[in-house]
């Protein structure tokens, strides 16, 4: 068969497109789902807490990963401004995980207890009340919103089934550890827990 058999048969062509973008998927993907350090924990890496998971869950509807990334890349330069270079088994139990490789704000991935919950709280309210150049938008109604207690329990137990180590005591545990929440304090939760996982 020559080129330009392939390249006047369009159907062909395609097939052939997408063998060829298979067989380099799998020479990619098949070896990091080998790899221990990509698919087990790091060592002290826990699950996410209720208020931390509805926080998390928060963040992705938001579209917080348009601007920050998760990623700490091992350079100088970034090792130096955000701490210790990510590690893949440090989000393990992100699904989906929040690398992401835009940066119109800093990276999170080591944010957790740098600034207080106070000042988280003023920064989600109006960002330019503490960093008068910042383009980020403010988020008023997380104040307001208060989380669904009962839903809670239902995204560990399904997250259980993906393979997160929830105990049925997290589960049981986890509407009264949400209830009278708002989505301010869930999202807090999970920015200060960002960077904090190796316990």
């Amino acid at each position: 068969m020559n080129h330009d058999t392939i390249e006047k048969n369009t159907g062909l062509l395609g097939i052939l497109i997408a063998l060829v973008v298979s067989i380099g998927g799998l020479a990619e993907i098949i070896p990091l789902m080998m790899s221990s350090e990509a698919v087990e924990p790091a060592e002290g890496t826990m699950p996410y807490a209720a208020l931390e998971l509805e926080g998390r869950d928060i963040y992705v509807r938001e579209g917080c990963y348009a601007c920050h990334s998760q990623m700490i890349r091992p350079f100088r330069a970034e090792t130096e401004r955000y701490g210790h270079y990510s590690l893949a088994g440090e989000s393990v139990y992100d699904r989906p995980f929040q690398f992401g490789s835009k940066r119109t704000g800093p990276d999170l991935a080591r944010v957790g207890g740098r600034y207080s919950d106070e000042w988280q709280r003023m920064h989600l309210l109006n960002p330019r009340d503490l960093v008068p150049e910042s383009n980020m938008p403010a988020f008023p109604w997380l104040a307001e919103n208060s989380l669904d207690a009962e839903l809670t329990p239902i995204k560990l137990q399904r997250l259980r089934m993906l393979g997160v180590p929830y105990t049925d005591e997290d589960i049981d545990g986890a509407a009264s550890a949400v209830d009278g929440k708002t989505e301010m304090d869930a999202l807090i939760a999970y920015l200060q827990g960002l960077g904090t996982g190796l316990r």
